[in-house]
């Protein structure tokens, strides 16, 4: 018999967020199924998001195969092409590709066709990671439009602040001055920004984490919209069940170090489920689980495979029972929350052994 866990997929979900975003702007969408698509499986979230204008994501091969299945929209490379030996694949499956370095513009002179790629120019306009420097873009643009291999061109950028307090302003006034003298199509937009900034929409928009059914903004914390009320639906539930329960005595320990001691008689149940599945193994006693539909909390350090749930207020709890890691009827971002992470890192961390099942 398999272990009990399972990541379970409502394909449907990601459907109803992809409309969700889809009435927030009146922009094109690019899907962003990078890593994965946040670990719900790449061809089939691809499927569900069928819909969009677009797909972007870092891997070539990922891109190649989502050709080879039949997807004729819009495909971006995130990071672009690493070597000029990326450059035929790239033209072969007719795939967008971002450049955001010089090397990149010197290994552009190597493409073997004319027109053969669209570019999406990227621009650092605060974030301090990808892009060119405001004082380059000029002469980037000029280069670009006059290269043989270029088609066209898209001016991008990424926000460091959309999902926090300090927002977008600084770099939209940057942006916006420096796309002034340039007809061309822009993107800016992540998940955060299409739903809070509808001004910084543009001409493509990028949601992530917002299609699979997770707040982006921060984590769900007092004063941040939930994914419900933003009006979103999980995507992914992560599903295990207990495999042991122990009665603990007052003063008993449980786990490695011992960093939960029962300080009353207690009963607990032992899930599979463990950091080798993904689950974060920071997580401390008290975030949140779900066993047989009501809530309890982790007690203890999360092992490799297993992990502890209270059972005390559960008397009907045994072998077997249903628990709930995250998922349906608990959001994803208060399990981060609690173990001092984001839901991104949760989704993505889910383990190759844990069977996705759709």
């Amino acid at each position: 018999m398999p272990r009990p866990i399972q990541a379970r997929i409502d394909l449907s979900a990601l459907e109803y967020n992809l409309q969700v975003a889809r009435r927030a702007t009146g922009a094109r969408i690019m899907a962003v199924i990078k890593a994965a698509a946040y670990g719900h499986g790449l061809l089939p979230a691809a499927e569900a998001l069928a819909a969009a204008d677009g797909f972007a994501l870092l891997d070539l091969r990922d891109a190649a195969r989502l050709r080879q299945a039949g997807f004729r929209q819009t495909i971006l490379l995130l990071e672009g092409f690493f070597t000029p030996g990326d450059l035929p694949l790239a033209i072969e499956h007719d795939l967008s590709c971002v450049i955001h370095h010089a090397q990149q513009l010197a290994m552009l002179d190597s493409c073997p066709r004319r027109s053969a790629l669209q570019v999406w120019l990227k621009v650092n306009t605060g974030m301090n990671r990808l892009g060119f420097a405001l004082r380059d873009v000029p002469a980037v643009m000029e280069k670009l439009k006059r290269h043989s291999a270029v088609r066209d061109i898209t001016l991008m950028t990424h926000f460091s602040h959309a999902d926090e307090a300090a927002g977008v302003a600084a770099q939209m006034e940057v942006f916006e001055t420096l796309a002034a003298p340039y007809r061309v199509a822009r993107s800016l937009a992540n998940s955060a920004a299409l739903l809070r900034y509808p001004q910084t929409h543009a001409d493509w928009v990028r949601p992530g984490i917002m299609l699979y059914g997770a707040s982006p903004f921060g984590r769900g914390g007092a004063g941040q919209p939930n994914a419900r009320q933003l009006g979103l639906k999980p995507a992914m539930t992560l599903h295990s069940h207990i495999i042991s329960v122990r009665e603990i005595a007052a003063g008993e320990c449980i786990g490695y170090a011992g960093t939960f001691c029962a300080s009353t008689p207690m009963r607990a149940g032992v899930v599979a489920c463990g950091y080798a599945d993904g689950y974060p193994r920071h997580a401390p006693t008290g975030t949140p689980v779900l066993v047989e539909g009501q809530r309890s909390r982790i007690l203890g350090r999360v092992s490799m495979d297993m992990l502890s749930v209270d059972l005390s207020a559960l008397p009907s709890a045994d072998v077997g029972s249903p628990v709930t890691l995250w998922g349906e009827g608990l959001p994803v971002e208060e399990v981060a929350r609690a173990a001092d992470t984001i839901s991104y890192e949760l989704l993505c961390a889910v383990s190759g052994r844990v069977p996705l099942v759709y």
